[in-house]
């Protein structure tokens, strides 16, 4: 009787798992399609989402042919930088023939023209020669007239005019602005160094009677982003002294120390020049004192008279400034200008109209 119970037991334990074996076999069979399944499932949302986002085809296209110094930027950020809408910025040149404008940066084709003389251009597409160096710094190449339609650079008779940065309203969250602490009289960041600067000479008389914190590579103190950003809030004055004097060419040197609160020192165009930039009592331009003494007399009787120092920030209560993204919003109001001029010209002067 023992032996006929544990067959019987043996009997349903194989059946078991017969049948388990089974359901594993059926589960492996299907399971692609069971996969299959659940993407499809998945699938309407992805579609929708696609429809949602811009269509890469569409819009004005504008090739960057090499980002400016090599500092590449995510070019996806008109829209939401500017308020320029329909453009699509690229970097791939293998999408030149679809390009409605192309971007050249001065530095980086100066020395190579014959190369673009032999590139085959599209029908009415734009070549765009674009530059934020002075005359000075920019090596002259009379072979560019004739290959351009439009021009972008800091001055203001430019087709697409980028200056380093502008003067914008406040906003609400910065209305509060507060000068910062500081803790130095006069400081000077600089790298580019050179005798026959005429700011090199400037600062050689001046420093005989006023204290000048130094840093920078000039004087083999080089500081990183952070440190910069730490001692420029802390200076009263900063020498904004630019290393070429031509009309319109204010760089960061003047903008970044308005940004964080420090009163700008000029050495460079003429105050008529500065005051289309930026408010005439928020600077001090070399231009206004007989001698770099008396200029440092100035700075002296600012430092014991804290009301007078603060009457070049009262500006702030209204204004602020803002910084170019270099290269990016180039290309951003290069697209919006393409879209707004319709018509074609070519630039056939652009070594005297630049360089004299």
């Amino acid at each position: 009787m023992r032996s006929e119970c544990s067959a019987g037991r043996s009997l349903i334990l194989l059946v078991l798992i017969t049948l388990l074996c089974c359901e594993g076999f059926i589960y492996i069979l299907y399971m692609p399609s069971m996969t299959s399944l659940l993407c499809n499932n998945e699938a309407p949302n992805q579609e929708q989402n696609k429809e949602q986002e811009p269509d890469e085809d569409q819009g004005t296209v504008i090739l960057i042919w090499r980002w400016p110094f090599g500092h590449q930027m995510r070019a996806s950020s008109c829209s939401k930088l500017y308020n320029i809408t329909g453009c699509r910025l690229t970097d791939d040149r293998s999408e030149y023939e679809a390009a409605d404008g192309v971007m050249f940066h001065h530095k980086d084709i100066y020395n190579n023209v014959t190369e673009l003389l032999r590139m085959k251009r599209p029908p009415l597409q734009m070549w765009v020669w674009m530059n934020m160096e002075s005359p000075g710094n920019s090596p002259r190449q009379a072979r560019l007239d004739g290959m351009f339609n439009m021009t972008s650079s800091y001055r203001r008779d430019s087709d697409v005019w980028v200056p380093y940065g502008r003067i914008v309203q406040v906003s609400e969250r910065d209305r509060s602005f507060q000068i910062p602490k500081k803790d130095k009289l006069v400081c000077w960041i600089v790298n580019n160094w050179n005798m026959r600067f005429r700011r090199v000479r400037y600062f050689y008389e001046l420093r005989k009677h006023v204290s000048v914190h130094t840093y920078g590579g000039a004087f083999k103190k080089r500081l990183t982003l952070e440190e910069y950003y730490k001692i420029l809030p802390s200076c009263k004055f900063y020498l904004s002294f630019e290393n070429s004097v031509y009309k319109d060419y204010f760089t960061e040197k003047l903008f970044n120390p308005m940004k964080v609160g420090t009163v700008p020192v000029v050495l460079g165009s003429n105050r008529k020049n500065y005051e289309e930039f930026i408010p005439a009592h928020s600077f001090i331009h070399t231009d206004d004192f007989k001698s770099p003494r008396e200029l440092a007399e100035h700075l002296k009787f600012l430092d014991q008279n804290q009301e007078a120092y603060e009457q070049y920030f009262t500006w702030r209560q209204h204004f602020t400034t803002k910084s170019s993204y270099f290269g990016l919003e180039h290309a951003c109001r290069i697209c919006d200008h393409i879209q707004r001029h319709k018509g074609y010209r070519v630039v056939n002067n652009l070594s005297t109209w630049f360089w004299t």
